[in-house]
């Protein structure tokens, strides 16, 4: 069965909205877009080639999907190692309004989407893998679908945006698997999910 990974960037914040440029995302009037582009280095390319060695297959929001098959058929070099898996691999877009999904082996997913990746899981070989897509990645922590993230926390702080740990949230504790910082200060964290949180308290003794 096939780990469903979740790769995010995020501001120091918690906002995922918009990284890669001012008119990608502006709902709700955000006005902050394109915020992770000063931080790229060969660092953060090296970290994102690895996730992608990996993939087996995409599962993306209608936003985010529409953003990248407008951007990535357009990079035909096979030998990219980010575009040739983009362009050739099975993506899986999560929409109940999206009537074509024509980008080279697309195939839209609508109904109940947890049952469906919860069987994308099972007949995936390499990882299933989610970028960006926050509101996708959001309804499927609420079921306990998605088994590791991919944080990378940028040192910036926008003050306004959507974010990736909203209110109500699963209360989900969490492992830390790897972390590194790149060059330019980015902190990429990748958590495994470990069950529900645990509690106690720091008393005094008497």
């Amino acid at each position: 069965m096939a780990q469903l990974t979740l790769t995010q960037f995020i501001t120091l914040d918690g906002v995922y909205q918009a990284p890669g440029g001012p008119n990608e995302d502006t709902r709700g009037g955000f006005t902050h877009g394109g915020w992770s582009y000063p931080y790229a280095d060969d660092d953060f390319g090296a970290f994102m080639t690895g996730v992608f060695d990996r993939v087996g297959g995409f599962l993306l929001g209608r936003r985010t999907y529409e953003i990248f098959a407008g951007a990535w058929p357009k990079v035909t070099d096979e030998n990219d190692p980010i575009a040739s898996r983009l362009n050739s691999l099975p993506k899986y877009v999560v929409s109940t309004t999206l009537e074509k999904a024509e980008w080279n082996n697309s195939t839209i997913v609508s109904g109940n989407v947890a049952e469906e990746v919860a069987r994308l899981k099972q007949r995936t070989e390499g990882e299933l893998q989610i970028h960006g897509s926050g509101a996708l990645a959001r309804s499927l922590m609420a079921h306990d679908l998605v088994d590791e993230f991919h944080l990378l926390v940028f040192p910036v702080v926008l003050g306004a945006g959507m974010r990736l740990f909203a209110d109500g949230a699963p209360p989900t504790r969490f492992e830390l698997a790897a972390s590194s910082t790149t060059s330019t200060g980015v902190a990429i964290h990748t958590y495994r999910t470990a069950g529900r949180p645990e509690y106690g308290a720091f008393e005094l003794a008497e």
